[in-house]
């Protein structure tokens, strides 16, 4: 039977999707992502021709093109069907390309959600191939390139050979960097904040010093507060204004790329590169039984509010079967993209409101269920009414015996219509509760006028704290509001920050490392135009112009790269070499006296002698909260040298920890670190613990390459009662949890200890009272 045409998407699993709705009169194949790029082992851009770009087959896809060559010759039409932005744009025309497909019908379908209704509907018209969508893309590419095999080289000669730099990477290495900087140069100041508890009729409550004299409080040391209070010895207190007002707050926009990373870095503790691989399974399809394969939510690459017709239609008659029409506005509430948004798809939602999150909670793992979750909650939360709270302040005032008028302040609020707060409430960077104390509806009747007793004071001392270090969602951020890079990239540039060692992730935040602020200080010296925040966000709004079809890409990288040029040739020259830097300090040699210097090496910076080459002593070290160095004392084992019989230390390379011998350089032995289990082929040698050179741990026999023992789970010392094999693997996956399993797979024994390790605690439902204040 002939077949009506091939359809050609991204993925694997979104194929299978789509391939389901639209029958057997169609070819439904995948491009697995991008099927060429330019070469790794050169630049692959000519600046003198053009720009011409060398785009190259990538190896791993020969197949996959192969594929697709022999599925389009049955074939009259073309439909690529890659993802709607401009790396699917890219990966459409390199398709077609290489298809070659002449005298076929070549066309472009946007697919925003993977649901039959929307996949039969963009197949009913498509679309043109977008050169302009396309042109963008390459722009970007290139411009990249010329950043990132520019200055790595100059990099690796300077610093250390293999680190990189990026053109969007970098600006957001240096946001860590200076975050850094600030906290270090950070000096606190004192100052002083008085509560005070008064009563009426028995009944106390507290208020906060809020005036003096009608100006703000400025109580900066011990004596001030205590001169202060002094003066309030025996004063008489009165309610002066007992102000009250209605508030509303309203709901928040649907999601956008930027605001999902944010919402689950807060609220479910999710990376940025986790929610958007969730964000993407949710997306292109999930089995749901018997209802079928569906994408639950719409496309998650987008910096649009924008809401379709008819989705809105279907929210707000959810809205009042769920919560009743008293929660539903007269009109929908319609929120405003961003002048620098590309509108070209919807916000983050559900792409259908009859698969509720118990629907479908049986199908999803835990934390696509949070997710999903998320993205419902917000979607129906921003078509509901404001929540309405009613909002006291009462104002206590005495004149004190120096004169001066002391005005304190008790404030708070009572929910009065939770609207939209009964589904959702937005995550902040400080989860405390309300500083509004729940005491004060204990409030007896009071009027303006009515005197008040003071039972006590309650002076506190502070200080003001520095800025706080990144988190995902503070970093994605500063890197929306200041223009750089774009949402959907966001996700890579974190996890590549963390990938190369420029940054730490400790307690969800970002610690730039040794290695991160040489090479940014390097940078913002010899590239100022590069690590400039404004010029990165004035590239973004170059490439929206080139999409737009106001600007010529060649024009613009010609604009770009005239300067940048200068700049690099000069950098050759003026830029500081780490490696040959010798930084002297006051640290006396162990071995023989001299003071020691600080030099840079391919694990960071350490402390050798300037005796050198007579004395060859190293010594690791830190430097505390003054800076000052700090010496790591060796870590000594208890196990000797084979070859020397000195007693072994533990080190850290490049792949990780390892055992070296205590009298190096005399000696150079070195071993792994095992694991203490014996290895069960040769009988000889211990289990340890390696890394890869993809930087994924793994465990071998440390009489490598003697004995070729090695497997990727950790072992333990258990016989395995099915085989008898010396030991079994331990694993934890998402589904089964922690196992004890057998190390060969002919066996296949599997004991399952515990089904809930690993696994994300469920989302704790949304609580509309929990951050009320009262009054």
């Amino acid at each position: 039977m002939a077949k009506k045409a091939l359809v050609i998407v991204e993925s694997p699993s979104k194929a299978k999707t789509i391939q389901k709705y639209l029958g057997r009169d169609y070819i439904v194949k995948a491009s697995v992502g991008h099927i060429k790029d330019l070469p790794k082992s050169k630049l692959g851009v000519d600046p003198k021709k053009g720009f011409a770009p060398d785009y190259q087959i990538i190896p791993a896809k020969v197949k996959v093109i192969e594929e697709l060559r022999k599925a389009s010759q049955l074939v009259p039409e073309l439909y690529l069907a890659t993802d709607p932005d401009r790396e699917g744009e890219a990966i459409a025309w390199h398709i077609n390309e290489e298809l070659k497909a002449k005298g076929k019908k070549v066309h472009r379908v946007l697919f925003n959600s993977i649901t039959k209704p929307a996949i039969l509907e963009a197949m009913k018209s498509p679309e043109k191939l977008n050169i302009d969508k396309f042109n963008a893309q390459q722009a970007r590419r290139i411009l990249d390139r010329l950043v990132g095999y520019k200055i790595s080289p100059l990099l690796w000669d300077k610093v250390r050979r293999g680190i990189s730099a990026g053109r969007v990477q970098s600006v957001a290495l240096r946001l860590i960097v200076d975050r850094e900087a600030e906290i270090k140069k950070f000096k606190p100041e004192e100052y002083w904040t008085i509560g005070a508890q008064f009563s009426k009729d028995g009944i106390d409550f507290e208020a906060k010093l809020f005036k003096i004299d009608g100006k703000d409080p400025e109580l900066s040391n011990k004596k001030t507060v205590d001169e202060l209070l002094a003066a309030l010895k025996g004063a008489q207190w009165k309610i002066t204004s007992i102000e009250q007002k209605e508030r509303s707050r309203k709901p928040t926009a649907p999601f956008i790329t930027s605001r999902l990373q944010q919402e689950a870095a807060r609220k479910l503790g999710f990376s940025a590169k986790k929610t958007m691989a969730l964000a993407q399974r949710l997306y292109e399809g999930v089995d749901l039984g018997d209802l079928g394969t569906h994408g639950l939510i719409t496309y998650m690459r987008t910096d649009s509010v924008r809401i379709e017709p008819g989705a809105l239609q279907s929210v707000r008659e959810y809205i009042a079967e769920t919560y009743g029409k008293n929660s539903l506005p007269e009109e929908a509430n319609v929120y405003k993209t961003k002048k620098s948004a590309q509108d070209a798809h919807e916000a983050i939602r559900p792409t259908s409101l009859e698969f509720t999150p118990e629907k479908v909670t049986p199908f999803l793992e835990k934390d696509e269920l949070r997710l999903y979750q998320l993205i419902w909650n917000r979607f129906v939360a921003s078509q509901m009414l404001p929540a309405v709270y009613d909002q006291t302040a009462i104002d206590i005032v005495a004149k004190d015996s120096a004169g001066h008028t002391q005005n304190f302040r008790t404030t708070g609020s009572i929910l009065k219509f939770p609207g939209f707060t009964a589904v959702y409430t937005e995550g902040t960077e400080d989860e405390k509760d309300s500083e509004n104390d729940e005491r004060a509806l204990k409030l007896p009747k009071i009027k303006e006028g009515d005197t008040v007793t003071n039972k006590s004071y309650d002076p506190v001392q502070h200080f003001t704290q520095p800025p706080p270090r990144y988190t995902d969602a503070s970093l994605i951020r500063d890197l929306e509001e200041k223009g750089i890079g774009r949402p959907s990239t966001y996700a890579t540039i974190l996890s590549n920050l963390q990938d190369r060692e420029y940054v730490e992730r400790r307690e969800s935040r970002y610690y730039p490392s040794e290695l991160g602020t040489v090479v940014t200080e390097l940078l913002v010296h010899s590239f100022p135009d590069i690590l400039n925040t404004e010029f990165t966000a004035g590239m973004e709004d170059q490439l929206d112009e080139i999409e737009e079809g106001k600007s010529d890409w060649k024009k613009t990288l010609g604009n770009f790269w005239k300067p940048f040029e200068k700049t690099l040739e000069k950098a050759k020259e003026t830029m500081k070499n780490v490696k040959r830097q010798e930084v002297p300090t006051d640290v006396p040699c162990e071995k023989c006296g001299h003071n020691m210097v600080i030099k840079w090496g391919k694990m960071g910076s350490f402390l050798a002698c300037s005796n050198y080459p007579e004395c060859k002593c190293t010594q690791d070290f830190t430097k505390d909260e003054q800076g000052k160095i700090v010496i790591v004392p060796k870590e000594f084992t208890d196990k000797k040298c084979e070859l020397c019989s000195n007693p072994l230390i533990v080190k850290n390379g490049k792949f990780g920890k390892f055992l070296a011998c205590s009298d190096y350089p005399n000696c150079k032995f070195t071993a792994a670190i095992t694991l203490g289990i014996p290895c069960p082929e040769c009988k000889e040698g211990e289990i340890c613990q390696k890394q890869s050179r993809y930087r994924r741990l793994f465990y071998s026999c440390n009489k490598w390459p003697k004995c070729t023992f090695a497997c990727w789970d950790k072992p333990i010392q258990k016989e395995c009662p099915q085989c008898h094999y010396p030991i079994l693997a331990e694993k934890i996956t998402k589904r089964a949890g922690l196992m004890h399993k057998c190390i060969k797979k002919e066996c296949g024994y599997v004991d399952i200890i515990d089904p809930d390790a690993g696994k994300a605690p469920p989302p704790e439902p949304e609580d509309s009272t929990k951050k009320t204040a009262v009054a």
